[in-house]
């Protein structure tokens, strides 16, 4: 539970606004209301769009600071969004009841919070190893053996592995299963990872020593979404993600594909999740928001007696909101499109 205390919240709300979006004649959407009451299932993102052309860049005209807005918690169904069109900055007003107004401590589930972004599509995404390099698959733990050597495992059976490193207690079990390749250069730039469940440590093994040889670890698969079995590999299980997200700009050109959409599809479109080939060694954050292009190609003009070439310019159809960011690749959720999108597409700088 926690604690809202909305008239001390909007006195010590400061001005976030820059000069940039104070003075934009475009950024206030055409139909942008005075108001809007909060309701479940918002989110940040959305109820932006009501208001701004470019919802993503909400953290510039809400009337608090980055901290504040990066933290969901603040913002409650019932509450009321209120728009002041000279700045324009947006800000939490008071919650709407049928009591009488009066000065109270409100007190909300921190589930019923108001995300940035349908957290609920990407979660799968947030704590899981989808992604693992050449060097992460050497380096992991590998499944050798099961219990009574059967073939396949699944929930409360026992594994035994090598390799299981001191200080960590719950592995994820993955299966290296699909190459990320570029679509441009078609380097293999890492490789999605089949979730397959998790394990916990019962026993840790014993390195080898003289003639005995090493013991593996074992340890209890206390959940299988797939069958587990020898090869398998293990790695740590990651600390829960922070699923707030401030979106922003990147602060220098992007130039990217995208070089597949999760499941395999060739096609998706709105709140569905691609995979980026670029990602931390380009400069990549969680966050960054990224503009979708499709390539028109080239034409030939034999007007005016001559024959002549022409690159036709990109054409630019949607948003995407990058959230889980690897070193040569990332994932993203499509925020707005006006059409497909496709494997190959081009992903730049707002």
């Amino acid at each position: 539970m926690t604690r809202i205390i909305f008239p001390l919240l909007c006195a010590a709300a400061t001005l976030f606004a820059s000069p940039t979006v104070a003075q934009s004649s475009g950024v206030l959407a055409a139909d942008a209301p005075d108001t809007y009451t909060v309701q479940r299932g918002d989110t940040l993102w959305g109820i932006s769009q009501r208001f701004l052309n470019e919802p993503w860049r909400w953290p510039e005209v809400w009337r608090m600071n980055r901290e504040a807005v990066s933290n969901p918690h603040l913002i409650y169904p019932g509450q009321v969004i209120v728009l002041d069109r000279n700045g324009p900055t947006l800000s939490i007003g008071r919650v709407i009841t049928d009591q009488k107004l009066s000065p109270q401590v409100r007190t909300e589930p921190l589930e019923n919070a108001i995300q940035s972004i349908p957290v609920a599509d990407i979660e799968p995404f947030l704590n899981r190893p989808l992604v693992l390099d050449e060097s992460t698959i050497a380096g992991a733990a590998t499944i050798v053996a099961t219990e009574n050597q059967r073939v396949f495992m699944g929930n409360g059976d026992t594994i035994f592995a090598k390799d299981i490193t001191a200080g960590a207690e719950t592995w994820q079990i993955v299966r290296a299963a699909r190459p990320l390749v570029d679509p441009v250069t078609k380097e293999t730039l890492a490789y999605e990872a089949q979730y397959l469940g998790l394990a916990r440590l019962t026993v840790p093994g014993k390195p080898a020593s003289g003639e005995h040889p090493e013991v593996p670890a074992t340890l209890q698969i206390v959940n299988a979404v797939e069958e587990i079995g020898p090869g398998d590999r293990l790695v740590r299980a990651e600390q829960p993600s922070n699923l707030s997200y401030v979106p922003h700009t990147p602060s220098h050109d992007l130039d990217g594909r995208i070089l597949g959409i999760y499941r395999g599809v060739a096609e998706t479109g709105r709140h569905y999740v691609v995979t980026l080939n670029i990602g931390k060694r380009e400069g990549l954050e969680i966050g960054h928001v990224l503009a979708l292009h499709r390539e028109r190609g080239t034409v030939r003009y034999d007007g005016d007696g001559r024959k002549e070439t022409f690159d036709l310019p990109d054409k630019r159809y949607g948003v995407l909101f990058v959230f889980r960011v690897f070193e040569r690749v990332a994932y993203a959720m499509v925020m707005d499109t006006d059409g497909h999108v496709s494997v190959g597409d081009l992903v730049r700088r707002p």
